[in-house]
This record gives structure tokens, C-alpha cells and sequence, in this order.
């Protein structure tokens, strides 16, 4: 009797607000937030992932619930470790990567630094071999788009600390654009409008919970208007006081943030070959990654620069399916 094991090796996409791990074989097996709780005394790891994120905002002194990643890549090089150690633990049982080949995803626009932090991460881990690839194509490859093929295909992927607009053919950008921001970034636009209006202090997680039940890029005809009540502490009385907020006013507040991130794909349509600018209005812009969610942007988008907007399949688990496939010729890959 022969017996088959399931392949360890695993494609990640170490994310800003997210991190999944795909397990060949076996598919997406892992899909926390990237945050990680330690006692500062100690710098023992308490928790990692939801757990770690709900005690955001809600620790003593003694604890400190944070993201290790800023803008797509490694701000604390020991705890993104530590993080990436116990979620591969956790979904896979076993404490290393140890002869596992793994695949990463990477903003495009990091520096030869950045990516040499992410791949050192990896491979102190244990890693038999290191692919990394950048967002983008990762993104493109998820959701079904004909990368390696002499065709043009346009991708925006809005994550939780980057946001690239990509024009892919052949197996690589022709053009990109990289903002350093994304959906965390529309939660601290939602902080400081609540600041502003209601002088009222409220925490990320009640920021993420306005933009995910009241967020939008614009109004949708005929639908009623929603409002939520949400609370924080009151600046001048340093009391909780609860108060309304409105679609219509979150929806202005965004504006900004979302103006950015169309004239970066306006920008980057511009530097795009005439031939490879024909195929993308042929078949459109797709959208990738949490900030595709916001409802309307694909509306927005269109009407602001008339061409044909997708939203892919399942946005959020884009990127870690496409390293995922790459998975598949990893060994045929020369890697550092």
C-alpha cells in the first residue's frame, strides 16, 4: 500500500492588514490579521492573528498588540518572524518551514532592502527554497487574467498598506504605479473626519467597522442612505460618548484617498503602450485585494475613466492563488 502525503510547501501573501498561506494540494489553509500580541517585559508572543487584533486598543501596559508590517513590507523584522512561525504552526502543525519551498508576495515599488528583509524572514524560517514575487503579477495570476500571454491586462490591487496599478503582459509589468497606502489608510481618513466633526477620538477597529458597513465611493441611485452609531471618547470631556454617522458624510470624508488611487490608474493607462492600452479597453480593469469591496469604486472608476471595470472573483485571496500556481514551477525557477 502506498501512502501520499500533502506537499509542505506553501505561498504566502505576508499583507499589511492580512496574511494567507496556500498549501499545495490542499489550497488557501490560512487567513489571519497580520498582528501579533507580546508582553513587552518578556517579548513573549501572546497571541497572533484575530485574537492578537482584537486586544488593539484594549491592552495594559505590559502588552503590545501591533502590525509588524507597514506599507506592504517588514517594519519589525524579529516579530514578522515570530508572526510568520506561528501562523505557519498554526496551519500546518509544524513549528519551521523547514524543506518546504515557499512563495511570497511583495509590493513592486520595495527597495532591494525591503526584499531582502522579506526574503531573510523566510528563509531563517527554515525555507529549502524562495520565490518571491510582486503583487501585481501574483494578483493577475489569481484572478485568471492571461499573464504570460502578448496581451495586455490591467490589474489594481488595493491592500490594506499598498495600493499598484499594474499593466502586465508577458509574465511581467510593463507599467506600475505604487501608492504607499490603502485600506488602512481610508480607516485614519474615517478616524480624522470623526476627529474633525464630532471632536470624538474612536480606534481602528470601530474605523474598519464604519468603512466596511457604511463605506462607498458614491451614491447608488435609488437606495436609502445608511447611518450607524459608533462610539469613542469625547476630546474635551475625555468621556465615551456615542454619536451618528452617515454614509453620504464617510463617503465625502473618502474622497480624497480614492481621487489618489484613480489618478494613479489614469497615470499608469497613460504610460501604457497604444497596443497593450487597446487590449485593456477591450477587456477591462480588474479589481484585487479588500479595497475592491468598497462598494461603488468599480462605478467610480468607469465613469471617470470610461473603460470597462471588474471586480475579480474573490479579491482578498487573489494574491496568495497566485503564488500559489507559482508554487507549481518553483523548482524550475533560479532563485537567490
Amino acid at each position: 500500500m502506498k501512502f501520499f502525503t500533502l506537499s509542505k510547501d506553501i505561498g504566502i501573501d505576508l499583507g499589511t492588514s492580512n496574511t494567507l498561506l496556500y498549501m499545495k494540494g490542499k489550497g488557501i489553509i490560512l487567513c489571519e490579521p497580520s498582528v501579533i500580541a507580546v508582553n513587552t517585559k518578556s517579548q513573549k508572543v501572546l497571541s497572533v492573528g484575530l485574537e492578537a487584533k482584537n486586544m488593539i486598543g484594549r491592552t495594559s501596559e505590559d502588552i503590545a498588540a501591533v502590525r509588524p508590517l507597514k506599507d506592504g513590507v517588514i517594519a519589525n523584522f524579529d516579530l514578522s518572524l515570530q508572526m510568520l512561525k506561528k501562523f505557519f504552526e498554526k496551519a500546518t502543525g509544524r513549528k519551521s518551514f523547514k524543506n518546504s519551498n515557499i512563495v511570497v508576495c511583495h509590493p513592486s515599488g520595495i527597495t532591494e532592502v525591503e526584499e531582502r528583509a522579506i526574503n531573510e524572514a523566510v528563509v531563517q524560517g527554515g525555507a529549502r527554497k524562495v520565490m518571491l514575487i510582486e503583487e501585481p503579477v501574483a494578483a493577475a495570476l489569481g484572478a485568471g487574467l492571461p499573464v504570460d500571454e502578448p496581451t495586455g491586462s490591467m490589474i489594481v490591487d488595493i491592500g490594506g498598506g499598498t495600493t499598484e496599478v499594474a499593466t502586465i503582459s508577458l509574465g511581467g509589468i510593463v507599467t506600475c504605479k505604487t501608492l504607499r497606502f490603502g485600506g488602512n489608510e481610508l480607516d485614519d481618513t474615517i478616524i480624522n473626519y470623526v476627529k474633525k466633526e464630532f471632536n470624538i477620538l474612536i480606534g481602528e477597529i470601530t474605523a474598519e467597522n464604519t468603512k466596511i458597513k457604511l463605506g462607498s465611493a458614491c451614491a447608488e441611485e435609488n437606495a436609502e442612505e445608511r447611518n450607524m452609531l459608533i462610539t469613542g471618547k469625547d476630546l474635551v470631556t475625555g468621556l465615551p460618548r456615542s454619536i451618528t454617522v452617515t454614509e453620504r458624510g464617510i463617503r465625502e470624508a473618502l474622497k480624497e484617498p480614492i481621487a489618489s488611487i484613480i489618478e494613479a490608474i489614469r497615470a499608469t493607462i497613460e504610460q501604457t503602450p497604444p497596443e497593450l492600452s487597446a487590449d485593456i479597453m477591450d477587456k477591462g480593469i480588474v479589481l484585487s485585494g479588500g479595497g475592491a469591496l468598497l462598494r461603488g469604486l468599480d462605478k467610480l472608476i468607469y465613469n471617470q475613466i470610461h473603460i470597462p471595470v471588474n471586480i475579480a472573483e474573490n479579491p482578498l485571496e487573489c494574491a496568495v492563488l497566485g503564488a500559489g500556481k507559482c508554487l507549481e514551477i518553483i523548482d524550475m525557477v533560479e532563485t537567490d
